[in-house]
């Protein structure tokens, strides 16, 4: 995975889910309120059918307990958590390219099975869409699919500095740059750093593969995606530059024909978000299509819809 990635649920206080049925209540039950769900005990296998090669897990599953399936390390969380943010697998696709199909419950209470045949637009929006449409009950895994991620896996190239004993926050993004212009924008990146005095702790590169499936598809080519973690003074001045620093990093990506990652969109500035995904107000439009009462609020799409409509303000930085 290439940030750290939101969770598809608010991470609100719930009683604890361990059926479809406790699921289908539980948005019931929101009576117009943003609905918070636990899927914690959404935690079990459900279908395992050797011979068309496809297993059925609870979206609270984790990667790790499926060791006899996809082998060890596939992905660090949940399996839905996976399929919320469409992360990249082993070698590089992401993981709707090893999806069948998924059931989510909807705004509604209504449990929905959807894949490519059926329902295929609630698909395209559901997977990726970090939970705005509905939380999800069970994802359908193609196994032989996910065996050739884990067979062509690349390991990130990782760069773990030392942080200079600052105490100050840290700060996480993850950028998309072409293949041919990676090594130019990790110097730009290296030298923006440098200038507003910020300490980089981490830098990883991967490559990542395109898709055309999801509605809010982010792999539009193949990329280089770069997770980058950087630290900076426990001043205020000094966050404010840090912050700041982030939208600059991203303008960088862009310039080089580049993107960024879904997870980094309610930090990034309407601009850059209208710029590298050009879907985003149809998408909203669709939410609110789906759900206008907007009984599903996730954590994301609150922040993303914040930032989309929000007014520009002129800002100026001065080193201190």
């Amino acid at each position: 995975m290439l940030a750290t990635s939101p969770q598809p649920f608010a991470p609100l206080a719930a009683p604890r889910l361990y059926s479809a049925g406790d699921l289908c209540r539980a948005m019931l039950a929101a009576s117009g309120n943003p609905a918070p769900v636990d899927a914690a005990g959404l935690n079990r296998t459900l279908r395992h059918d050797a011979e068309r090669g496809l297993l059925e897990v609870q979206a609270g599953v984790t990667w790790g307990s499926l060791e006899a399936y996809v082998g060890a390390d596939f992905l660090p969380g949940t399996v839905g958590e996976s399929v919320a943010a469409n992360c990249a697998g082993p070698d590089g696709r992401p993981i709707v390219r090893h999806l069948h199909a998924l059931t989510l419950a909807t705004a509604d209470g209504e449990l929905h099975r959807v894949s490519r045949e059926r329902e295929a637009d609630m698909f395209q929006l559901a997977v990726g869409g970090f939970g705005a449409f509905g939380p999800f009950y069970s994802l359908t895994l193609d196994l032989p699919s996910l065996a050739r991620s884990v067979a062509l896996a690349a390991a990130p190239a990782r760069i773990e500095l030392p942080e200079a004993g600052l105490a100050g926050p840290r700060f996480a993004l993850g950028l998309l740059v072409p293949p041919q212009r990676s090594d130019a924008v990790v110097g730009q990146l290296r030298a923006a750093l440098e200038e507003r005095r910020c300490i980089l702790s981490l830098l990883e590169a991967r490559r990542v593969l395109p898709e055309a499936e999801t509605f809010l598809r982010w792999a539009r080519d193949e990329y280089v995606a770069l997770r980058i973690e950087y630290r900076t003074r426990a001043t205020l001045g000094a966050c404010v530059g840090a912050a700041q620093l982030r939208g600059q990093l991203i303008d960088l990506a862009i310039r080089a024909g580049g993107s960024f990652m879904p997870q980094t969109l309610p930090l990034a500035t309407r601009a850059q978000a209208a710029a590298c995904y050009p879907m985003l107000a149809a998408l909203i439009a669709e939410k609110r299509r789906h759900d206008p009462a907007e009984r599903v609020l996730t954590p994301w799409y609150r922040a993303v819809r914040r930032m989309w409509r929000a007014d520009t303000c002129n800002v100026r930085w001065a080193k201190d």
